[in-house]
């Protein structure tokens, strides 16, 4: 286990319950469906959130951290899971889930599917990286997570 990081059988864990919550998202034919939940350093879960839970613009991370203050201090040591790679780009809003990680100053990201290039180019996980938060990719649930979106992508891998 690399220090600071959750040990891997944990991440696992949290990224099922990501995929579980991918299935509740209403269905779309324009948008992935995503589950989220942070963490916090006790192991404890701060809140979860998938696509489309309350607007039908909502994306999983944004969903999961509009449920908490801004600038709680557990985000400082928190760690975001989410069934797909954090957007990096979007066109209904004006802020990127990657960019709503940086600035809730959420240190860790743990995602199980890296975003195909079908709705945008860019997902986040360059930009996340680029300020300082540490990603992981588990493409051992990659096939779970993408099984959620098959009928969104047409069956095809």
């Amino acid at each position: 286990m690399t220090p600071g990081h959750p040990p891997i059988e944990e991440q696992l864990r949290w990224l099922r319950e990501t995929i579980a919550l991918s299935r509740r998202c209403p269905p779309s034919a324009t948008a992935f469906a995503v589950g989220a939940v942070l963490v916090g350093a006790d192991g404890v879960p701060l809140a979860t959130g998938f696509s489309r839970e309350g607007d039908p613009r909502d994306h999983a991370e944004e969903a999961a951290l509009a449920k908490l203050v801004p600038g709680d201090p557990r985000l400082a040591t928190a760690v975001l899971y989410s069934s797909l790679e954090p957007c990096g780009e979007r066109a209904s809003r004006p802020a990127t889930c990657a960019e709503l990680i940086i600035a809730a100053g959420v240190p860790t990201v743990v995602y199980a599917w890296r975003e195909p290039p079908l709705f945008v180019a860019r997902a986040g996980a360059s930009r996340l990286r680029a300020a300082g938060v540490t990603v992981l990719e588990r493409p051992e649930l990659a096939a779970a997570a993408r099984a959620v979106n098959d009928e969104l992508l047409g069956g095809t891998p």
